[in-house]
């Protein structure tokens, strides 16, 4: 895998997390909830975790920015 496609894979976890963040703080500023929110969390974090088998998978795992400039 190129170094292009490394760094579309980490530029596609960021926006993911992000998404995930946002969503969190929706359904926490909420009293109840619908459950198709946390379905939604679930898939997100599905995806996630997707993405960080396959950054693995070519030898490249996620690290947090501030490991991966250590």
């Amino acid at each position: 895998m190129s170094a292009e496609s490394i760094h579309t894979l980490n530029r596609a976890r960021a926006s993911l997390v992000r998404e995930r963040d946002a969503l969190a703080r929706r359904i926490a500023g909420m009293d109840f909830s619908p459950v198709t929110m946390a379905e939604d969390l679930t898939r997100i974090l599905v995806a996630i975790e997707a993405v960080d088998r396959a950054l693995t998978a070519e030898g490249h795992p996620y690290l947090p920015p501030d490991l991966a400039e250590s």
